[in-house]
């Protein structure tokens, strides 16, 4: 009889096979109305058992040894799922399904936001790489909240972080509301909250990372919330800022840092110039922010590392680059635009490729595993 290990390694050559030809299918349509379709279907996914308990005997790995506590938070696997694929909270229980270790849900802002003008989504598939100016298109907090009430059907539920961003409408001498309405609303339905500051899609937003403007929208956010609060910084900051932000997580006591978000870069791309600068403004996300985003994640861990977690995420394809970053001190990954092009069983692969590697390093957990490249050096 056919297990469910091997199933899913026969499914996982057929990936390889198969997706990259419905990706060219997808990628003959709009991206919005592509990730609107999948949406659903992974919505459906999360709230009917028929289909939610057959797709996580194949997709949702459990090795033990992937287990980890970060910030007081039990995640069952490594990789979540960043911000900005879910904006409304409206599929928190599907994503456990698919063989995420958690999700961020949003960016979500206090008030409803429809987001920029269409479109605002572009792919770049010879870089393996999006370019979005989304602008926070989100139901609003009260709405999100809601979402977050239903119950959280199985069999697999995973850790969820609410992602709270400033209304675009809102001045930035009024921000301290704004963050707080929202960490106020969903706070209590999350496991964690990450504090937005780094998108560069909202006009002025990126001005809050400077350490005086932070401090007290970071400060009412934690005096709002019982859950550990988490703050997601740019790839672009300077190294000196880096540490600047570094050094006040720890200062307040936050949970963690979340690095990095989309870049407003666009050096060494495939693309031709021409056609990226036809698409214009937006935020870089995908394999050509890797580099940065394992640079930035190196200068936070020799930092703060082991004071506070740190949440790697950009430009993670392959186990090998989802192993150096735990080795160079992420406690946790996430990713977006790698699953958009590695498809449904590619998660599945690369918390597999860990396990391998952490039993040939001969760690008992993840955890122990963290960093070790760091430890390493001189």
């Amino acid at each position: 009889m056919l297990t469910a290990h091997t199933a899913t390694k026969v499914l996982i050559a057929l990936n390889r096979w198969c997706y990259p030809l419905l990706l060219k299918v997808m990628f003959l349509f709009p991206p919005e109305r592509i990730h609107h379709i999948v949406f659903v279907l992974l919505r459906a996914v999360g709230r009917f058992s028929p289909l939610a308990f057959p797709v996580a005997k194949v997709l949702a790995h459990h090795d033990p040894i992937l287990r980890s506590r970060v910030f007081g938070v039990d995640f069952p696997v490594p990789i979540g799922l960043a911000a900005g694929f879910d904006k409304t909270a409206g599929a928190v229980n599907a994503w456990g399904q698919i063989g995420f270790g958690s999700a961020e849900i949003g960016t979500i802002t206090g008030q409803v936001q429809p987001g920029n003008p269409q479109p605002r989504l572009f792919r770049l598939p010879a870089d393996r790489a999006l370019i979005n100016r989304m602008g926070f298109n989100n139901p609003g907090a009260h709405v999100a909240a809601e979402h977050l009430r239903e119950v959280r059907r199985g069999p697999v539920s995973v850790p969820i972080g609410a992602n709270i961003g400033k209304t675009k409408v809102v001045p930035l001498d009024e921000a301290i509301d704004d963050y707080r309405l929202s960490a106020g609303l969903l706070g209590p339905l999350a496991d964690f909250v990450v504090v937005n500051v780094s998108s560069p899609n909202t006009p002025g937003l990126r001005d809050l990372q400077a350490v005086d403007s932070l401090r007290p929208i970071l400060a009412a956010v934690q005096a709002e919330v019982n859950v550990p609060v988490l703050v997601k910084i740019a790839p672009d900051l300077v190294d000196d800022d880096i540490d600047a932000v570094a050094d006040l997580a720890v200062e307040l006591g936050l949970a963690g840092i979340v690095a990095t978000n989309t870049s407003i870069g666009r050096e060494g791309l495939r693309t031709p110039d021409a056609e990226v600068r036809e698409i214009g403004a937006g935020g870089l996300s995908g394999a050509p922010v890797a580099d940065r985003s394992l640079a930035v994640l190196k200068r936070l861990y020799n930092r703060v590392g082991g004071k506070i977690a740190i949440v790697s995420v950009g430009g993670i394809e392959t186990v090998d680059q989802a192993w150096e970053r735990i080795c160079a001190g992420a406690d946790l990954l996430q990713v977006y635009t790698g699953f958009i092009y590695g498809g449904p069983l590619w998660l599945y692969e690369l918390h597999s490729g860990l396990a391998e590697r952490l039993r040939a390093g001969g760690f008992a957990s993840i955890s122990d595993a963290v960093g070790c490249a760091a430890a390493e050096q001189p």
